[in-house]
């Protein structure tokens, strides 16, 4: 992998890991997580980062007090933010079926010391501390491995400007992209590519001109695989659950020859399979 977004999509497709890999007994966003990603051909981990009452960046996605599958159990259902590091330590993160783990939660300096040179990283949450986040990845030496996603809404643009003009970053576009990608284009910032949710095929964001269009100007397209909420597909019906249920070629294949760069999944290891064995995993030249 040469860490350049550009030249490693040209080679293959991007498969991009949403919190590694979990299930069983192995909760989401915890290192066992993203070794596995790795293991079954992940390119992109997702981290998600969150701060304690210490200051310290944890990975960690919803609040601590929720307490859902892959997050912990403080006592008192008290929010990480209201947590000392200690105290953090002490957690351990929920399975699939609501019982604890042997697995702790681990901080974004430990994510960045185990992956570095190993993978490329998408930072969620960047928000909550973009500044001290930032700062992070440049004293580790990573600025060319982390990936940076917001909506692009100018104070977002500024906050990334500010903080982050050296990661790559990749705005979200909603059905229809509009000027987004011009007016980027004049922004002082490592803008790489697009990430796209559509509800349907019809979309502008989803359309083969779009994305040659993006492609003509060296900018990569990400899309998510993965569903949240079957109530709002995000692409296009084209998802891991038709992948599985329904037909492989009308979910990942699909969204492979339409042309995105990145597709990020729920199903890694069926997903892997399935691009290498059609022949969509490498490009070919």
């Amino acid at each position: 992998m040469s860490f350049e977004l550009q030249k490693d999509a040209a080679e293959r497709l991007l498969i991009a890991a949403h919190r590694g890999v979990s299930g069983g007994n192995i909760p989401c966003n915890t290192i066992a997580a993203y070794e596995i990603a790795l293991a079954q051909g992940a390119d992109i981990i997702e981290v998600d980062v969150a701060k304690s009452a210490d200051g310290t960046l944890w990975i960690l996605h919803g609040d601590a007090a929720q307490a859902r599958p892959g997050e912990p159990v403080p006592e008192g259902g008290r929010s990480l933010g209201r947590m000392r590091d200690a105290e953090i330590r002490e957690l351990r993160c929920l399975n699939a079926d609501g019982r604890p783990t042997q697995y702790p939660l681990c901080t974004f300096d430990e994510v960045l010391d185990r992956f570095k040179g190993r993978c490329y990283i998408n930072m969620d949450k960047f928000w909550e501390a973009p500044e001290k986040v930032a700062a992070a990845v440049r004293a580790h030496g990573m600025t060319d491995q982390i990936i940076v996603k917001a909506w692009p809404e100018p104070e977002n643009l500024d906050m990334v400007e500010a903080f982050a003009p050296d990661v790559c970053f990749f705005p979200i576009l909603l059905e229809e992209p509009g000027t987004v990608h011009e007016e980027l284009l004049k922004r002082k910032l490592r803008y790489v590519g697009c990430e796209v949710f559509f509800r349907d095929d019809m979309a502008g964001a989803a359309s083969e001109d779009f994305i040659a269009g993006l492609h003509a100007d060296g900018k990569l397209v990400w899309v998510n695989a993965l569903v949240t909420n079957h109530l709002k597909q995000i692409a296009g019906g084209h998802s891991d659950d038709t992948s599985l249920t329904v037909s492989p070629d009308a979910g990942w294949g699909w969204l492979a020859d339409r042309g995105f760069d990145v597709i990020q999944t729920d199903w890694l290891l069926s997903m892997s399979l399935y691009l290498e064995k059609t022949g969509r995993r490498y490009r070919k030249r």
